[in-house]
């Protein structure tokens, strides 16, 4: 199906971040969108606020006439939904175009010159803070991000002029396989989703892989030292990023009463004095992968400069959502041990002389059983721990595996407990916090609005 016989696009599992933003492709190109989704959500009201017709019982009756037309209606669908999912059963068997969302975003970048973001972590922030550099600047351009932007309170930027489309590419489930980026970020390579991939070797062949859909011309950014080896087409540039080493990197580091500043090394032009609109350590490596990628798209110093200096963040991104005197609460994203490690290490540079408490809810099964002691030495750079059950999400429980295996290999003198999802806003409520921190991408982040309410009660 091509792009011009589209005239209604229906999506299944419609509320998550990723499938959100290609819907809001698809209705500011004019076309019936439609969808399901299991539970409604503040995502979910928004598309629907802004024309999406969306349900939430699983009913081929609830399907709108204008996506009952095989011939001209696109279906997508995340790979969360089950095999036996009725409505995706309905359109496999009535001859419909079904495709994954993956799929879906390498038509894009076939259309468009992909700017990907790929790697274990990271990949949110430096694609958004990529996106916003080049919005704001003579560049312009699309974007599908994978989380919602702080500058725009959206997940999805349109141009009508720029050719350009800044894409996060995700390894999970091979998506970012069906991807042909102009240029790609990687900015690790560590193993995770090794219920999908088995191994480490397989998940690293995985990158591998996607450095050889690389298109001829384009160019490949990857972070030194990883362990996985690139194999780019031949007449793609390969330029290699890190924190203070590299093609691109950072000198000059300033980081002084909640401001951070550094400069910008590069190839094609040094940028001094680059201010970080989020000041948070571990944006600076982030940035500085954000700024390559952009200066290679064509974006000027002066751009640069701006572009990072107002960028203002991701939600659920080392995302700020109270600091006082009293009180710095704040909720992170991070589920992999090296992102609770990298969140860990920027949160105690800015507060060294405070009391660093973290509630943290793990996210898999099988991510815990492979990782509990990476988990437990990360977290082991805070001050106390406190350890909600397993979030299983698409997974059944294994025997043996919960939160204690992590509790138990914590550092032994640190302050740790081990609570229900239900017992922590009556543990909020009895305590008091000096800098409390939640992590994880279960449903404890759904608790953060009330959290910051409880503690903006306690206000002096």
């Amino acid at each position: 199906m091509e792009l011009k016989d589209i005239k209604a696009v229906y999506f299944i599992g419609a509320g998550g971040i990723g499938m959100s933003a290609i819907a809001r492709y698809f209705m500011h190109r004019g076309m019936v969108v439609a969808g399901y989704d299991k539970t409604p959500s503040e995502l979910t009201r928004r598309l629907e606020k802004e024309g999406m017709l969306l349900h939430y019982e699983e009913n081929v009756s609830e399907i709108p006439h204008a996506c009952k037309k095989p011939e001209s209606c696109l279906v997508v669908y995340t790979p969360a939904v089950p095999a036996d999912h009725k409505e995706l059963i309905f359109f496999r068997e009535g001859g419909f175009e079904v495709q994954k969302r993956a799929q879906v975003l390498g038509i894009l970048t076939r259309m468009h010159k992909g700017l990907c973001v790929a790697g274990t972590h990271g990949k949110t922030t430096t694609s958004a803070m990529c996106a916003h550099i080049l919005h704001q600047s003579h560049v312009e351009c699309n974007a599908f991000l994978g989380g919602i932007t702080k500058n725009y309170g959206t997940n999805y930027l349109l141009s009508d002029n720029s050719d350009y489309v800044v894409i996060e590419a995700d390894e999970f489930d091979r998506s970012f396989h069906w991807l042909r980026p102009w240029m790609t970020v990687i900015t690790s390579t560590d193993p995770d989703h090794l219920d999908i991939y088995g191994t480490k070797e397989a998940y690293l062949e995985s990158f591998r892989h996607y450095t050889t859909l690389i298109q001829q011309g384009g160019a490949l950014i990857i972070h030194r030292g990883l362990e996985m080896q690139p194999d780019v087409p031949e007449g793609v540039r390969t330029y290699d990023y890190s924190l203070k080493e590299g093609d691109f990197h950072a000198a000059n580091i300033r980081i002084d009463n909640g401001e951070i500043v550094f400069d910008f090394v590069s190839p094609i032009e040094n940028v001094d004095n680059v201010w970080l609109g989020h000041p948070v350590p571990i944006n600076i490596e982030n940035g500085v992968a954000a700024m390559a990628m952009a200066q290679l798209a064509g974006c000027t110093a002066e751009e640069l400069r701006y572009g990072m200096k107002t960028y203002r963040g991701v939600d659920r991104r080392f995302d700020f959502k109270l600091k006082d005197q009293r009180h710095v609460f704040l909720s992170d994203y991070a589920h992999h041990p090296k992102e609770i490690l990298a969140s860990a290490r920027s949160i105690r540079q800015l507060y060294q002389h405070r009391k660093i408490t973290a509630i943290f809810q793990p996210h898999l099964y099988t991510r815990t059983r492979d990782f509990y002691r990476e988990f437990a030495d990360a977290l082991s750079l805070l001050d106390e721990v406190i350890l909600c059950d397993i979030y299983p999400a698409r997974e059944q429980p294994i025997p043996g595996v919960t939160s204690k295996l992590i509790y138990d290999n914590l550092r032994p003198d640190m302050e740790r407990s081990m609570i229900s999802l239900d017992e922590v806003l009556p543990l909020v409520k009895s305590r008091d916090f000096d800098v409390l921190v939640v992590l994880g991408a279960g449903d404890l982040d759904n608790l953060v609005p009330q959290i910051t309410k409880i503690l903006e009660a306690k206000k002096p």
